[in-house]
């Protein structure tokens, strides 16, 4: 206490005669006068500034960047200037909006609203924003409590878990942004095969039917993937400047289409769009297989036959034979989009979920269907392309809200309330104005190949089709940019050894092997070629990641880590607690098996960083927990002696080392591991002669020695070194301070002194007695 006291007393004349000013708080992110001022330094930029140096790219990719732009020539030295700072709205509001409005929104979320219903999705879009939000606040907690540098979430959970947790999630992290780059180019390369250039296709689908039609479709995706992987790929790689010059159109794009959709919304409330769609009985027909939507009309008073007359039957004579269902059912034509006052939200309320195969049916129109009769041509009717189930659900839709995790260093509230406000709105919105049936309809069959949610927008569809299509291409390029600087931050941490290559790259830091693997593992999410297939598999990734944010904020309020002190005045363990349940129950609410297969990666790169050594030492939550719970265990056995059938040999083995502090008797640690059985506790205690200030040096060498050789036997426990002016007092010091509290040795064992007959060793057999 007295040394203690002498330092703090220094300190304090150095302090008081440096003439140095003091720092007014002892946080980085001061709220102080000074950091005030600096702060209200670039107040009085414009926007069109921060426009200007708006970026959605990952930590770090803005000093890539400018290390491309200094290679390219020198340039006169000029004093360094501080860049403005983005602000809330650019810095903050804009990227998260730009990361999860994308791919689900524009290809998928009508389609979820028609199959699982307003109620469904509602509950579905609030359960996944709830995590988000939950998420947020966790991470906000993280920022506040410090400056978060480049590596954001990864930094987050490898710095406050341990490097074990860190590597392990990470690498899911690393996965999952991986896997959503994937998804966002098999949705672009959707946008352009359906919606833009059908006759771009490869593998041409027209006259195909079933499996066949699936698999031409497909492969179309695998193989225009795989171009446009390989395109955006050689972008990045050529330079992350050209990736950010895009930013702004891409934002603009998502912003566009969104307005475009609300706008949509409003027009139908006054002038409802004419999108007719054809059924027969309560059979939704694809818009190919008719002109017009009737079985015959009149021509100068003469009846002929339509074009849909012929799909359903065998030539254009009124005396033909047809379909057993199309004689006995009547063609109706109905608004596809009957508008926000229609009252068609009461239809839509509820799910109707399908079997891959089913028809998609009007519900309160009579049909007569003979179920013996065969199965129609696929060709005529929309039907179900996979088989849909709430849980199926779920897992396509939460990847819409992962886009957090692009700002961890910035992430706050704001975006994910907008959002969360949107997707909501968005789902009252489309069960109020759409049909149910081309809700239903995926890819637009029955509305004459449009897509769904362009049909709502205004003041035309292709202001959706063009914006989503930019969005989706946008998105892949930032996943392709900022997967590979994950996996290279990892790399460089060294906690995972065979990776270690992937951390070297460029001369100017871009990680060229990182993009390679990146890369090659996208095109694996390429080659499943259904977006459907792909979105759970990221989903579990980010699930898991979110999981250990809450997780170990909420370890570290509840062990009282001394260095947690978060400022967000939001923020609560509880929340935490309940947000890694949400996401718990979400992986396997997706998909359990998905689940456990993303577990099992987790463990064992968890096991593989333990057993390899992780070279990284951070501190972490985990041994807050093993603190804890040995207390408690010390305690407990604290209450009472131990009874008969649960004694156990604790050992306590004395050895002697020599001048080099070696150990005289290895062989008595074996000896020792036989006795017990490798059960109980074992203390290897020895006695270094002299004073601590002399000695100490040499008490560290002979500790090392003993865990070394306890290493070798395999015998687990502890080691123990005391100093002593006499051997004697130091064996009566290891025997009376030996272990802690309840867990203290019942058994001794020393070495049988050599040469104790012979006179100049009687000392030794004295000391041994």
């Amino acid at each position: 206490m007295n040394i203690f006291l002498a330092v703090l007393a220094s300190q304090k004349e150095q302090n008081r005669g440096d003439g140095l000013p003091k720092e007014s708080s002892p946080f980085i992110n001061s709220s102080a006068a000074g950091s005030v001022d600096k702060s209200q330094q670039y107040d009085g930029k414009t926007m069109a500034l921060s426009l200007a140096n708006y970026s959605n790219l990952p930590t770090g990719s803005k000093e890539h960047e400018e290390a491309e732009n200094n290679e390219e020539g020198a340039r006169p030295s000029k004093k360094p200037v501080k860049a403005p700072q983005l602000g809330t709205l650019i810095g903050v509001y804009l990227p998260c909006i730009q990361n999860i409005f994308g791919v689900i929104l524009f290809l998928r979320m009508t389609w979820m609203v028609g199959v699982g219903g307003v109620f469904g999705s509602f509950i579905i879009v609030f359960m996944c924003c709830s995590t988000t939000m939950l998420t947020a606040i966790s991470m906000s907690a993280i920022a506040t409590n410090g400056v978060v540098p480049a590596g954001g979430s990864y930094y987050m959970i490898s710095r406050s878990l341990g490097p074990e947790f860190g590597g392990a999630v990470g690498i899911c992290f690393y996965l999952g942004t991986t896997f959503a780059g994937a998804m966002y180019i098999l949705g672009c390369i959707e946008i352009l095969l359906i919606y833009i250039l059908p006759q771009a296709a490869i593998f041409k689908i027209e006259g195909l039917e079933g499996p066949e039609a699936e698999e031409a479709l497909l492969n179309n995706m695998r193989v225009y993937g795989t171009i446009v992987l390989s395109l955006m790929s050689l972008l990045v790689f050529v330079g992350v400047k050209y990736v950010n010059k895009l930013a702004l159109v891409f934002l603009a794009c998502v912003i566009l289409s969104i307005v475009a959709v609300y706008a949509g919304v409003i027009k139908t409330a006054i002038d409802p769009p004419v999108f007719p769609v054809c059924l027969l009985g309560n059979r939704t027909l694809m818009s190919k297989g008719y002109d017009i939507c009737a079985k015959v009309m009149d021509i100068d008073n003469e009846t002929v036959t339509t074009k849909l007359w012929r799909t359903f039957c065998d030539s254009d004579s009124l005396n033909a034979t047809c379909d057993e269902y199309f004689n006995n059912n009547n063609v109706t034509e109905i608004q596809g989009i009957p508008g926000v006052t229609s009252g068609i939200l009461a239809e839509n309320l509820f799910g109707n979920y399908l079997e891959k195969g089913m028809f998609l049916e009007k519900r309160g129109i009579a049909s007569e269907a003979d179920p013996d009769s065969p199965p129609p041509g696929s060709n005529r009717y929309v039907l179900a392309d996979i088989t849909s189930f709430f849980t199926l659900l779920v897992g396509i839709y939460f990847p819409s809200v992962t886009g957090i995790m692009a700002g961890s260093n910035r992430s706050g509230d704001l975006p994910i309330t907008t959002t969360s406000i949107v997707y909501m709105s968005t789902v009252i919105l489309f069960g109020a104005c759409i049909e149910g049936v081309v809700l239903r309809d995926k890819f637009g069959e029955g509305v004459n190949g449009n897509l769904v949610i362009g049909t709502l927008a205004w003041p035309s569809p292709w202001v959706i089709v063009f914006g989503s299509f930019f969005s989706t291409c946008g998105a892949g390029l930032q996943s392709l940019t900022g997967a590979p600087r994950l996996l290279q931050a990892i790399s460089r941490d060294g906690i995972i050894p065979f990776l270690r290559v992937f951390g070297h790259g460029k001369a100017n830091g871009e990680p060229t092997w990182a993009l390679l693997l990146t890369t090659s593992i996208c095109e694996i999410g390429i080659l499943i070629a259904s977006l459907d297939a792909v979105a759970p598999i990221l989903s579990m990734f980010f699930l898991m990641c979110y999981m250990f944010v809450n997780l170990a904020c909420a370890l570290q309020t509840l062990l009282r880590t001394p260095n947690w002190r978060p400022r967000f005045k939001f923020y609560h363990w509880a929340l935490s607690f309940l947000g890694m349940s949400l996401c718990l129950s979400l992986m396997f609410i997706c998909s359990w098996y998905y689940a456990m297969v993303a577990m099992g990666i987790a463990t064992c790169i968890y096991k593989y960083i333990e057993f390899c050594g992780a070279e990284k030492e951070w501190g972490d939550g985990i041994r807050g927990i093993s603190l804890s719970a040995a207390r408690f265990a010390l305690m407990r056995l604290e209450e009472g002696p131990p009874h008969t059938k649960n004694w156990r040999p604790q050992m306590l083995v004395l050895v002697s080392v020599d001048a080099e502090q070696n150990v005289e008797q290895p062989r008595l640690l074996s000896l020792t591991n036989q006795l017990k059985a490798g059960k109980g506790l074992t203390i290897v205690g020895t006695s270094v002669q002299g004073t601590f200030l002399d000695n100490f040096t040499e008490a560290q060498r002979a500790d090392q020695s003993l865990r070394k050789l306890m290493e070798t036997e395999k015998v687990k426990g502890f080691s123990q070194v005391v100093i002593s002016s006499n051997l004697r007092d130091g064996t009566s010091h290891l025997i009376q301070v030996g272990g802690l509290g309840g867990l203290k040795h019942n058994s001794v064992m020393v070495s049988w002194p050599r040469n104790w007959k012979q006179p100049e060793c009687h000392e030794q057999f004295r000391n041994f007695i």
